[in-house]
């Protein structure tokens, strides 16, 4: 196997998705290009930590399927600490993260790692599928706002390209990185079921950039996730709850790294992106679709709860907090801030052997997804799941093309 070793971290939270992690860890067991380790972080549960430490060893986590270890977070509650402590445990060249409740193709790795050829690529991102837990997409749902289910929205370039920031459910980095900006800031993403911020991701991407300005960032639409959206987050309540919390966050993130680079991508989205896709529900209404008129509706109205957060983030100024839990591998790093913590800023620097078809099965259904073998046509980049969308809406679409080019071209940053 040519190329960097590639740990993969998985964070983890509640028994409720006992299924679904399980799942994850398989379909990275059974990756084509296999990776060094799995790395499972479980917040703040005790109960679930022993589980899946019975689980793992039970399985045998030194098999053949690559390692897997059960860590818990050594941090504050909360995703970014949880990310960090796997970063800080991790003995890979470059880190990869999935979330719990994600499984990834088999070739997902593979094309993580064919970016990194390039020295100056300091991350590469993918691209993320949902996987509607009704079994077709909300009539009313725009593919414009994917994003508030964790997914790849309408908007983002197809191929490889060069972003501002990677969607952290689907990321890798190179170790370095972490070294250069001390890992991901607390106080931005999200902490279990509490409101759904996020944005921590573009945070550290930014500070990124900031410490090596020739770091290139990329997203492959070719390393694909499918990430399982429940019936919960397929109601108007959590699309208004998540986009009031984005607007939150990207206040957050504006005064961590200032509004010029805090929201760079997010100027070209609404003012490109949200008016086509409001267009294209009125078309859709006049063509007699159904649903255009609701999906314009949504824009709009996710638009504008997306203002009020962020206007009320800017005006009650909260701060986020520079990295508490560490990134190297010195086991004194468990309780010792990381170096590149300290002496920030605001607004500069303060402030991702092929196994079984056995494998494979287990971690697509307990997805609803097609295993492996049988899923190269629908699962491919930029084709839908079938029964993923309205029968009498259009197929859903994130923009993406077919991603078999081996270039890497600039493209729309990613917001997000």
């Amino acid at each position: 196997m040519s190329g960097p070793g590639i740990s993969v971290v998985v964070c983890a939270y509640t028994e409720d998705r006992w299924d679904d992690i399980l799942a994850a860890v398989d379909s990275v067991r059974a990756q084509s290009r296999p990776a060094l380790e799995t790395v499972l972080v479980v917040d703040h549960n005790r109960a679930l930590r022993d589980c899946l430490t019975e689980e793992f060893a039970s399985a045998g986590s030194r098999s053949a399927d690559g390692e897997v270890r059960v860590l818990a977070n050594s941090g504050p509650r909360g995703l970014s600490a949880g990310r960090n402590t796997g970063i800080a445990a991790a003995r890979g060249e470059v880190i990869a993260f999935l979330d719990d409740d994600a499984v990834a193709e088999r070739d997902w790795l593979r094309w993580f790692a064919a970016g990194y050829d390039d020295p100056r690529v300091m991350a590469v991102g993918g691209l993320t599928l949902p996987v509607w837990a009704s079994g077709r997409r909300p009539v009313w749902f725009p593919e414009e706002f994917d994003w508030v289910v964790g997914c790849s929205y309408r908007g983002l370039p197809p191929g490889r390209v060069r972003v501002r920031n990677v969607l952290g459910g689907n990321a890798s980095f190179r170790r370095t990185a972490f070294d250069l900006t001390g890992g991901f800031a607390t106080g931005i993403g999200r902490d279990g079921d509490r409101r759904p911020l996020g944005g921590e991701e573009t945070e550290l991407c930014i500070r990124l950039s900031r410490a090596r300005p020739d770091a290139i960032l990329l997203v492959d639409d070719r390393a694909v996730i499918h990430h399982k959206v429940p019936e919960a987050r397929e109601r108007f309540a959590y699309f208004r709850a998540r986009t009031y919390a984005e607007g939150l966050s990207k206040a957050l993130v504006a005064r961590s790294v200032g509004t010029a680079k805090g929201l760079e991508s997010e100027r070209r989205y609404t003012t490109h992106v949200l008016p086509s896709g409001v267009a294209r529900g009125l078309r859709d209404t006049l063509l007699t679709r159904r649903g255009g008129a609701r999906r314009a509706a949504a824009i709009i109205t996710g638009t504008l709860i997306a203002a009020t957060g962020y206007a009320a983030g800017t005006l009650t100024r909260p701060t986020a907090a520079a990295p508490t839990t560490p990134v190297t591998t010195d086991s004194s790093a468990l309780t010792t801030p990381h170096p590149a913590a300290g002496n920030r800023g605001a607004g500069t620097t303060d402030l991702v052997p092929t196994t079984s078809v056995a494998a494979d099965s287990r971690a697509a259904g307990a997805m609803g997804v097609p295993p492996p073998e049988r899923s190269r046509e629908w699962g491919r980049v930029g084709a839908a799941a079938p029964a993923q969308h309205g029968a009498d809406s259009p197929p859903a679409r994130t923009g993406t093309g077919t991603g078999t080019g081996t270039g890497t071209r600039t493209g729309q940053e990613t917001a997000g």
